[in-house]
Formats: structure tokens, sequence, C-alpha cells
């Protein structure tokens, strides 16, 4: 598994070797993070945090190939494994793609994306990377509003980009101190 980088100032430049080992598998494993928590948990549930139009930041724009920031719709959940939550995750897309390619995200609710993005053989997936955000990233201020935890620590978080039909959705994880609490 390689890890792919972005050019410039982009936080997701990191190497996944740099995280802890116990974070390692979490960062690099490219199945659904969804089943993963899921296989590790007793009870599993997601809260839907945001989903609409938002503010993004230039490095997801230039993940999404967007260049207007009125133009992405967003979707923030928190899975939650035994009752803690585990993972913030963000999903992006170009707003005029909604109605094509990802018009099924709007109808998702309290469901997991996983089961749409792992199930339908015309979605593809690019390479993860990696980073480790702290409170000068607003994705990590995202994260600790979501939780209500103002002291979170720096976060290890990765993303990737899913296409279908050739649109990209871009998907970061962020990784909660919680996690660890599962099995690796």
């Amino acid at each position: 598994m390689t890890l792919a980088h972005f050019p410039g100032r982009d936080p997701f430049r990191m190497a996944a070797w740099r995280a802890p080992r116990g974070m390692r598998g979490w960062l690099t494993d490219d199945s659904s993070l969804t089943a993963r928590i899921r296989a590790r948990c007793g009870q599993f549930s997601l809260q839907v945090v945001f989903q609409g139009k938002g503010a993004v930041l230039p490095d997801e724009l230039a993940a999404l190939g967007v260049h207007r920031h009125g133009s992405v719709w967003q979707r923030e959940v928190l899975l939650i494994a035994d009752g803690e939550p585990v993972v913030f995750a963000r999903s992006l897309v170009a707003e005029t793609t909604v109605p094509a390619a990802w018009h099924l995200l709007r109808g998702l609710g309290g469901r997991p994306l996983a089961a749409v993005l792992f199930d339908d053989p015309r979605v593809r997936r690019a390479p993860l990377e990696a980073a480790r955000l702290d409170a000068r990233d607003s994705r990590w201020h995202h994260a600790a509003r979501a939780t209500g935890h103002d002291d979170l620590p720096a976060l290890w978080a990765r993303r990737s980009a899913f296409h279908r039909g050739g649109v990209p959705l871009l998907i970061t994880e962020i990784f909660l101190p919680a996690i660890l609490n599962l099995a690796p």
C-alpha cells in the first residue's frame, strides 16, 4: 500500500510510518474503515454532525479539482464504537456532481457511506494520504466541536478520493483518541 502526497502546503504529505505503531494499520488499511471498526466493537453507530454547503480548505478544493468555495457539498459524521466516538469523517463533493455521479449521498441519512463505496463496482479509490492535524488546522476544530472536546491532542488522519464516473468524492477520516481502545 502506498500513500500519495499532494505538493505545496497540504498537511496530507506525511508518511504513515511516522505515526505511532498502533495507528499505522488504521492509516494504511484501504478496506472499509466502517467494517473494520464494526468487527472490533460490540455496538457501532453513526451520528450525522453536518450535511450541506460549507467552508472547505484550499488543499481540499485542489484534491477535488474545484475552484470556488461555495460549490462544495459536505457531510460530516462521527463513527461511534461502544458509545465512544472513534472517527470524525468528512466527505466532500463538488455541488454540481451531487445530482449526477454522487446523487445517492443526499439520501444516506444515518447510514454509513462505506456500503455505497465498497459495494459499487464503478467506484475506484485513489491512494491513501496521511496527516497529523492539530489546532492549526480547521479539520481538527471540526472534530473537536463534533465531540465536544476542545482539549484534543494532535490527531492522525487519512484521506483519499473515490471516483465514480470520473467524478471525485474526497473523504477525510480523523482518528479520535478512543480508536486506540479497539484492537489494531
